[in-house]
């Protein structure tokens, strides 16, 4: 079968499925649809309030890997209108495989500061999260760490983390190459494998898990899932491991703490762009911000509109100041470092 035939099949498909999930649509112009890594249960009071606003549907097409191929693959006839993405480094690779288009709107501009803003015009920063230290409340008494300490033999066998390779734990690393330097952070790194638990697993809730379970002390995970698991009021044993941590702010040399973001970008061929605007403009609107604050435990990208009482618990935020542009691009080495050093191998190999 040729490309060409392929790509036609996986457009007629993709466009096959949005046209059943809205075919209940008064007009098909009243949707916008969205090609997420964002996981819907996280993204769906933002899209509810945006709904309940404009009374414009939305349809969520999740995926966890392969975002950017599909849309290459479905060509033109993609029906993806915006996609939203969970870090810089996917959404700059959006922008290189080509799958978005620039727009420059001057709503989102005074909504959004020019550091979340691609100076393109092909991606926007909506939500913040600190990538941070969880704590067992109960064995580690300590209240202050640095991201240079998580090598610390001290720790050895008592930290529990993702996969290195997770786009969350590869834009730390990525940042400490920035920050240290290829060699050194390759180092830290060995250090880092040294003192793990068990072989990197899971999400980030199941290390507040271990924790509770006694299987580690500490383990590195993003602050909202904190708020998320705090306030699972149809999960009891959640909340528990959530209320089993502290959250501790690690910090580089110059004292900041490792902070990622979501964003989200217009698709290349948005056959609802202005649909796709109008998303776009409330996802970085004042409402939207308060809704992700709120509900979601991020931090809004918002200047001044402060985070939810629950976040703000945790303690205060200062947000490391290197560019996220420069973090991105050491993305692909800190892959290849990870795989060099083995890091998802666990402690023994």
């Amino acid at each position: 079968m040729s490309k060409l035939n392929t790509r036609s099949r996986i457009a007629a498909c993709a466009a096959l499925i949005f046209g059943s999930l809205g075919a209940n649509s008064a007009l098909a112009d009243e949707v916008v649809n969205i090609y997420s890594y964002r996981q819907p249960d996280i993204i769906k009071p933002v899209l509810d309030a945006f709904t309940a606003e404009t009374g414009i549907k939305t349809e969520v097409l999740f995926l966890d890997k392969g975002l950017e191929d599909r849309i290459l693959a479905e060509g033109q006839n993609s029906p993806a209108d915006v996609i939203l993405t969970v870090d810089i480094a996917r959404l700059t690779t959006a922008k290189d495989k080509g799958v978005t288009q620039a727009f420059d709107d001057p709503t989102v501009n005074a909504n959004l500061p020019a550091e979340y803003r691609d100076p393109e015009g092909h991606w926007y920063g909506v939500t913040k999260r600190g990538r941070v230290v969880y704590a067992s409340k109960d064995r580690v008494k300590q209240t202050s760490i640095t991201y240079e300490e998580l090598a610390d033999p001290k720790w050895k066998g008592k930290i529990c983390t993702r996969s290195g390779q997770h786009d969350y734990n590869l834009g730390l690393f990525a940042a400490a190459i920035a920050h240290w330097g290829p060699e050194k952070t390759e180092q830290w790194m060995k250090g880092l494998k040294a003192n793990l638990a068990r072989k990197p697993d899971g999400g980030d809730r199941p290390q507040a898990k271990a924790i509770y379970a006694g299987e580690c002390d500490i383990a590195l995970g993003n602050t909202y899932y904190v708020g998320l698991m705090r306030t699972n009021e149809k999960d009891p044993e959640e909340k528990e491991w959530g209320n089993a941590i502290n959250v501790l702010f690690p910090t580089f040399e110059n004292g900041g703490t490792h902070v990622n973001i979501s964003g989200a970008a217009m698709a290349k061929y948005a056959p609802h762009r202005d649909n796709a605007l109008k998303l776009i403009q409330f996802l970085t609107s004042h409402k939207a911000q308060q809704t992700y604050a709120e509900q979601t435990f991020e931090y809004p990208v918002e200047p001044g509109l402060e985070p939810s009482e629950v976040v703000k618990a945790f303690g205060s935020l200062t947000s490391d100041t290197l560019p996220l542009a420069e973090i991105a691009k050491n993305r692909k080495a800190a892959s290849e470092m990870v795989d060099r050093v083995g890091l998802d191998d666990g402690p023994s190999s």
